[in-house]
C-alpha cells in the first residue's frame, strides 16, 4: 500500500510525466537543458518539426509547469522550470525507496528472519 506521501506526490507529478511521455517533448526538454534559453526558431533548426508543432509541444510543457517563455523583442525565449523537474525526481526517489523497502521485507520473509 503506497504511503500518503506517494499518493500526494502522484497527483503533483502526473502532469509532468504525462508531458514528458511524448518523445518530441522529451527531446525539447533535453535541448532546453543544454541550450536554454532558446527561441522556437532555435528549437526547430536542424529538425523536421514545424514551428507550429514545436509551439504546441511547448504549450503542453508550459501547462505542466516544465518550461516558461519570456518575450524578448519579437521572439519568445523558452527555458526549463527546474523546480518541476526536481519535484518529479523526488517523486521517483520516493518510489525507489518504497520499492527497496518492499524488497528488504520480502528478503527477510524468505530468509525466515
Amino acid at each position: 500500500m503506497p504511503t500518503r506521501r506517494l499518493k500526494s506526490g502522484a497527483a503533483r507529478s502526473a502532469p509532468i510525466f504525462a508531458a514528458l511521455g511524448d518523445e518530441t517533448r522529451l527531446r525539447l526538454v533535453a535541448r532546453l537543458c543544454a541550450e536554454a534559453p532558446v527561441s522556437i526558431s532555435g528549437l526547430t533548426a536542424g529538425s523536421d518539426i514545424s514551428r507550429q508543432a514545436v509551439t504546441k509541444h511547448l504549450e503542453v510543457l508550459a501547462r505542466a509547469g516544465l518550461v516558461r517563455g519570456t518575450r524578448l523583442g519579437r521572439e519568445r525565449l523558452y527555458e526549463l522550470e527546474t523546480r518541476r523537474i526536481d519535484e518529479a525526481r523526488q517523486y521517483l526517489d520516493a518510489i525507489s525507496t518504497e520499492w527497496d523497502d518492499a524488497l528488504s521485507r520480502l528478503k527477510r520473509l524468505v530468509e525466515g528472519g
